[in-house]
């Protein structure tokens, strides 16, 4: 890279606030902001090629946030949520059959009435427009790959990654600097386990006296299905089967307008065994008497996969650092049994731009802006997460029958009494802590794709619309090849060729030795990899701007 470090300086930007990431806690900040105050200078980057292209959630949406941003939304005839929330379903699946469970025993928050199933990524095309009316510039196509900081070790700026490395690390012929975009004030909302908020979390220690994060996969598909299989509003989720008992996770079906119907499944990312395939788990799903029918004579139009935050109350970190503040999905803001965090993600942008903004009123720049940190927790955020906050441990240490039984009645506690017999329960191990060696396991055998209901994941990924330049240094990292083989493969036999929903990892025989090979013009972003490798021993970091999937309409 010498040549390289002989380059020019990179250019420079100046801002009041420099936004990272367009999901709806970044753009819901930058509108805030100028709502606030017109003359402030914002700019929002996303690595994605366009607002929305890299945005995925189930999603139903929780209209609070959007209410206390954009009071006069639902008046306005280009809005994107188009699809009112009018029945609510819950299931527990068994192998052949389901129990429908009543909605009167469910606890209140779990209730969508009033909600709205949407695509996210159509959300945040809709925010990023009232963002440019208000005069945010958005940058889409550009990643933050580096954190600048001044002498005193405060944020005071962002670097986009240089274009046009080659594989071998040196620049090619279309090789164009990164640029520094410096501000008064960052705010960081790359979404889950985002690259810049890893390294400030360490770098502050803003995990300090919190329990770790958690984290689940999700992975989705967009079908279009039959008049006859669709009802307009229906939310469906269930849990069981075909997970085993002890292994955390569930699923949906959300029915959209134009006879189209989102199918997710959700598997918790503390499983244990290292044979599990969270993509395979998903597809087995769908072939359940209780859902299949929803698909018959459907065709599939879209798919893709995230890590979801599920650590929730006692996991979130301290958002506040010097010279900014995590917002978001970066902040691990999702309420886990209501399998939502827009709201959150909306609230907290709105918050935190609320703050900045009277920081730069009063003069100050650069230093910890600590209202945000020191208030969220007395306001609706704090509020909608405390109140779940032992849903997840309990499911984790009793597993799925007991663990969703009281974490129901826990709900139910804090709902109507506005405390928990069970106090503030702790999660203990990190997720790659959670994986068992493969000899403790037995092997799980999944029936092939039938190419009709269910798929491979190859012809999945195709489905996401994704693409990186294979000539260009893997965005995938791994620090150490030989613990790879050592541990990764002898002791755990290759999860990684599993949890990956895209196909990534490979493990193949070469000259007699096995061989570890990344795919990386497959990688979706999920960032499971970063999670749920045993060693911690792959780091995902963004590759060349606008590069990875294209989502439509997730």
């Amino acid at each position: 890279m010498s040549e390289i470090q002989e380059m020019p300086e990179r250019e420079s930007m100046d801002f009041d606030v420099v936004v990272v990431g367009a999901g709806p806690a970044g753009l819901s900040a930058a509108i805030r902001l100028k709502q606030i105050n017109p003359d402030l200078t914002v700019v929002v980057l996303e690595k994605g090629g366009e607002v929305g292209a890299h945005i995925l959630s189930g999603a139903v949406v929780d209209p609070c946030g959007m209410d206390a941003l954009l009071p006069g939304w639902r008046e306005e005839a280009d809005h994107p949520f188009n699809t009112e929330v009018t029945e609510d379903q819950f299931l527990l699946l068994g192998p052949a059959g389901s129990l429908r469970l009543p909605n009167f025993a469910m606890p209140p928050l779990m209730n969508n009435h009033g909600n709205y199933i949407v695509s996210l990524g159509n959300v945040c095309r809709w925010l990023a427009g009232k963002a440019e009316e208000l005069g945010v510039e958005i940058y889409p196509g550009f990643a933050a790959t580096e954190v600048l900081y001044n002498e005193d070790g405060a944020v005071v700026g962002v670097a986009t990654g240089d274009m046009g490395i080659e594989k071998n690390g040196e620049p090619g012929p279309s090789f164009a600097r990164g640029m520094e975009l410096r501000g008064k004030y960052v705010l960081i909302g790359e979404g889950v386990r985002g690259s810049l908020a890893k390294q400030l979390i360490a770098r502050y220690d803003l995990q300090k006296d919190r329990e770790p994060q958690k984290y689940g996969i999700g992975i989705k598909e967009l079908w279009q299905v039959k008049p006859e299989n669709h009802k307009q509003g229906l939310v469906q989720h269930s849990f069981g089967w075909p997970l085993g008992l002890s292994t955390g996770g569930g699923s949906f079906l959300y029915h959209l307008e134009d006879n189209t119907v989102a199918v997710g499944f959700v598997v918790h990312l503390n499983y244990k065994n290292p044979y599990l395939y969270p993509f395979e788990e998903f597809q087995r799903f769908k072939t359940h008497p209780a859902i299949r029918g929803t698909f018959e004579g459907g065709k599939r139009l879209s798919y893709g996969a995230r890590a979801i935050t599920e650590g929730g109350y006692q996991s979130v970190p301290k958002l506040t650092f010097p010279g900014g503040a995590l917002i978001g999905c970066s902040a691990g803001l999702v309420n886990v049994p209501r399998i939502k965090g827009s709201h959150n993600a909306v609230l907290s942008g709105k918050m935190a731009a609320e703050k900045i903004a009277a920081a730069i009123a009063a003069g100050r720049a650069n230093d910890e802006v600590v209202e945000i940190e020191t208030e969220w927790r007395a306001g609706p955020i704090g509020r909608d997460l405390k109140r779940v906050r032992n849903v997840k441990p309990l499911w984790s240490k009793l597993g799925t029958v007991a663990g969703v039984a009281l974490g129901g009645l826990d709900m139910w506690t804090n709902q109507l009494l506005g405390f928990s017999f069970f106090g503030t329960l702790k999660h203990g191990k990190t997720d790659a802590q959670s994986l068992e060696p493969a000899a403790k396991h037995k092997k799980i055998t999944y029936p092939k794709p039938d190419g009709v209901l269910t798929f491979d994941r190859l012809s999945s990924v195709f489905l996401s619309n994704t693409n990186h330049e294979e000539d260009q240094p893997v965005h995938l990292k791994v620090k150490d090849m030989e613990l790879q083989k050592r541990s990764e493969h002898d002791i755990y036999a290759g999860p990684s060729t599993r949890y990956c929903p895209a196909g990534v990892y490979e493990w193949v025989e070469k000259d007699g030795d096995e061989v570890f090979v990344i795919n990386a013009q497959n990688c979706v972003h999920c960032k499971t990899c970063d999670i749920k490798d045993p060693n911690g021993n792959i780091t995902w970091v963004p590759p060349q701007g606008g590069e990875g999937p294209v989502y439509p309409n997730m």
